[in-house]
């Protein structure tokens, strides 16, 4: 559970921005990297995105949040008693890339890339 709040933790968020054109809509591929504290070194996870609105492709999670339409990445994922926030971009270009930092039952941290699939 701890490595899927991280892997969906990519491209969560709540930037209250009018929704991304299409351009962000898809499929994404994200990969995690933590670089300080106990969660998994590096995975990889898909994440969906759909008229600018974030959402984990599975479940087990809360996830709220949009995509600005600058493709500005900010906001949350959580499961159980752990939450993440997100901070980062996605460019037109198909790649995207931010930070990220878990609290409550985890805590770490560490950077992440994504990069457009369909």
């Amino acid at each position: 559970m701890i490595r899927s709040i991280l892997l969906a933790t990519a491209l969560v968020c709540s930037v209250p921005a009018v929704a991304a054109p299409a351009r962000y809509d898809g499929t994404w591929s994200v990969e995690i990297v933590t670089e300080a504290g106990s969660c998994d070194r590096a995975y990889r996870y898909p994440v969906r995105i759909e008229n600018g609105q974030v959402r984990f492709v599975g479940t087990a999670f809360t996830v709220n949040g949009q995509v600005a339409r600058n493709g500005a990445i900010r906001g949350s994922i959580s499961s159980g008693l752990s939450t993440a926030t997100v901070v980062g971009r996605l460019g037109a270009n198909g790649f995207g890339r931010g930070t990220w930092v878990a609290s409550g039952s985890l805590e770490c941290r560490g950077r992440w890339n994504a990069e457009k699939r369909g």
